[in-house]
């Protein structure tokens, strides 16, 4: 028992480390946004 909780726990500690990673690398200016809105397109006047 005290070795499956140690594991959830530990998979746990991977999942939140590796997001924290993921958002503390994030760098907007090198990936295309995640957004499911269509870009505005200017129309000439």
């Amino acid at each position: 028992m005290t070795r499956t909780l140690l594991l959830i726990f530990a998979f746990i500690a991977l999942m939140l480390g590796s997001f924290i990673w993921f958002v503390a690398t994030w760098n907007p200016d090198e990936r295309a946004p995640m957004s499911m809105v269509p870009a505005q397109v200017e129309r000439a006047a």
